[in-house]
């Protein structure tokens, strides 16, 4: 093997090395095993991010709730062929198996709701995917340029990546929907009083569907806790219920969007 050679295979090993826990090597995806749940992984990540965030991963608002907006303000807009197109940029920061990990949690949008993430070229209104001080999104379509954080170090997973992009297309975390009382009780003193704020109801419209257990969008049990191993979150009336899954998107996540974009 001549030098050129070996000095590229070292190059490539190194990449790999350096890349996020999945990754896609000639159409094949690897995952190694990810100890943290959702909620940790992202809480982890955004402690002392310079951003304003209101349940830790999302950028203070400055326009309405997506799920909840007049003549459409928060949502991307849809073509006469029934498919809304969502236009996006990477950031060249991003190493080629970054982009691999963030372009397949894309594919199931695709593939599964009529959103289409496409290429930005001139579009105004468009994400841009940034490699900065944490996991976080706006709520909806603010308008102009809208950055979706993933930072490199601790985001770039796939179920991460889906949970911010549901965030900019409108939606809220799962155990915050308006009648979330009936599925989980959210235990106060477990978590510090400054805390408290995160687990605020808000005026969501749910679309008819069931509270899902097994949302991305749903934290996990111990989020925002005094001391590791306190529940502050737990499902009723079966306790054991799973929450905080962070495969990817459930069906019902899946239902959500196809319903409130009317595809």
């Amino acid at each position: 093997m001549d030098t050129r050679a070996s000095l590229s295979i070292l190059l490539l090993l190194l990449d790999i090395s350096q890349a996020s826990p999945l990754m896609r090597f000639e159409g094949v995806f690897v995952s190694e095993p990810e100890p943290l749940d959702i909620t940790t992984r992202i809480l982890e990540s955004n402690n002392g991010s310079s951003e304003v965030l209101i349940e830790r991963d999302l950028v203070f608002p400055k326009t309405r709730n997506a799920l909840y907006c007049f003549n459409n303000n928060g949502f991307w807009k849809k073509d006469s062929n029934n498919i809304v197109e969502l236009p996006y940029m990477v950031s060249g920061e991003f190493s080629y198996y970054d982009r691999s990990v963030i372009e397949d949690a894309m594919s199931t949008f695709d593939s599964k709701t009529c959103i289409r993430f496409v290429a930005r070229s001139t579009q105004s209104d468009y994400i841009s995917i940034e490699n900065k001080d944490g996991c976080y999104s706006s709520l909806g379509r603010t308008g102009g340029k809208q950055v979706v954080s993933l930072n490199r170090q601790g985001c770039v997973y796939h179920g991460i990546v889906q949970h911010e992009l549901n965030h900019a297309l409108g939606f809220y975390h799962e155990q915050t929907r308006s009648d979330r009382d009936e599925y989980v009780k959210i235990n106060w003193e477990n978590m510090s009083p400054d805390m408290a704020y995160n687990f605020e109801k808000q005026n969501t419209n749910n679309q008819k569907t069931p509270y899902d257990y097994g949302s991305i969008m749903h934290y996990g049990r111990t989020a925002f806790s005094i001391q590791p191993g306190l529940e502050t979150i737990t499902p009723i009336p079966d306790e054991t219920v799973e929450i905080g899954q962070r495969q990817g998107m459930s069906n019902t996540d899946i239902l959500r969007i196809n319903k409130l974009y009317g595809c």
